[in-house]
């Protein structure tokens, strides 16, 4: 117990410090914008250049975790986040701080997130699922740590001080947080085909279209949910708070998962996840901005959404061999990145065109069909388990 302990703090910490330092636009986008002489929405390319980069390098990244070992590829990838944010810092023009991101988001696929539940995949065995719920809760304080700390750093050093500090603090704390810190694990091992293998079964082609579309359910709304709820005719204090409370509720979410334990696996999770998130939607589009449907909202959707990241991550555990997990994870990150930089623009252009509670209705509808493809696998598996 004390030997998984050390372990889930060394990737607590450095996943945390890992996300706070790529989510850094938000607040220093407005000076960036200042000063390159361009629009905020210009500025804001810089997540999608960076989702962009990390879905087309997930594949190559989980070739890299399976024959090199996922520790010494995340002390790369932190190398690589440092050597990005530097590059932001330096940049003379928007051409220059959006291959900063992109260089921010090759390295962030080597190293945040889905190479972190490699490692405990090889790492743990059974236990696996357990700790990366465990670790998926303390990962989502990374902007409530991170996004002060950024409004203050930039206060006092501008921010291109700000990205020079983020980077010193991935090359010469991350790095070698990881690569101490973390036990060696033979499990490097050339398995390129079995990526090959996964993506031709139908049952992960299911579990990977149900994930990518509540992925653009859920990402779509943390990036635009504060503007869908001002549409909607709350206020602008309003429709932060509101925005801030969801963020509570879904590490509520992770914690109800956590709650229960063995009790249940990744794709009962998601079941119930998958069936919370259209029923919160259903409400806010039903009911509009008022005081009972923002409640039920935020209790269904904020609960539904948070416990679905957690059957993301562990779903593939239920369906593949803990050797095949990357390939598994890297496959889906692919189409899940993808529509993680889709996600914003498109929404925004639907706002804008049939409006916000419309909007809800489509959401909706795309959770209720990955609510359907969910309940299918579910089929399929009691049939082989029957079988």
């Amino acid at each position: 117990m004390r030997r998984h302990l050390r372990v889930l703090v060394v990737l607590a910490l450095t996943q945390i410090a890992g996300w706070g330092v790529i989510g850094i636009l938000p607040v220093i986008a407005p000076r960036v914008a200042g000063e390159f002489g361009l629009s905020l929405s210009s500025v804001f390319l810089g997540t999608s250049a960076m989702f962009v980069a990390m879905g087309l390098a997930a594949p190559w990244a989980g070739r890299a975790f399976r024959r090199f070992g996922s520790r010494e590829v995340m002390t790369v990838g932190a190398a690589g986040i440092g050597l990005g944010l530097c590059l932001l810092a330096l940049s003379p023009n928007l051409a220059v701080f959006l291959m900063g991101w992109g260089t921010v988001g090759l390295a962030g696929a080597l190293f945040l997130t889905t190479a972190a539940y490699a490692y405990i995949a090889s790492y743990a065995g059974e236990q696996a699922r357990s700790l990366i719920g465990t670790l998926m809760l303390v990962t989502g304080l990374a902007g409530s740590v991170f996004w002060p700390v950024t409004a203050f750093l930039e206060d006092q050093v501008g921010w291109r001080g700000v990205g020079f500090a983020y980077a010193a603090i991935m090359v010469l704390v991350a790095c070698p947080l990881v690569w101490f810190g973390l036990p060696a694990l033979e499990d490097a091992t050339d398995t390129a085909p079995a990526a090959g293998r996964l993506r031709k079964g139908r049952v992960f082609v299911l579990m990977v279209a149900a994930i990518a579309l509540n992925s653009f359910v859920t990402f779509g709304i943390d990036a635009v949910g504060i503007q869908l709820l001002k549409a909607m005719g709350m206020d602008l204090a309003g429709a932060v708070a509101i925005a801030s409370l969801l963020g509570v509720f879904k590490v509520g979410g992770r914690v109800i998962d956590l709650l229960g334990g063995r009790r249940w696996n990744g794709l009962s999770t998601g079941l119930v996840a998958g069936a919370m998130i259209p029923m919160g939607l259903a409400v806010i589009w039903i009911g509009g901005a008022g005081v009972i449907s923002v409640a039920g909202y935020l209790a269904l959707f904020g609960l539904g959404s948070g416990a679905f990241a957690v059957a993301r991550a562990t779903m593939p555990l239920v369906f593949f061999q803990k050797a095949d997990y990357a390939a598994a994870m890297s496959t889906i990150a692919l189409p899940m990145n993808l529509i993680n930089a889709l996600a914003p623009p498109v929404l925004a252009g639907l706002m804008s065109g049939i409006g916000a509670q419309a909007t809800f209705a489509v959401l909706g509808g795309l959770s209720v069909t990955a609510l359907a493809l969910l309940l299918l696998l579910n089929r399929m598996r009691g049939n082989a388990r029957s079988a």
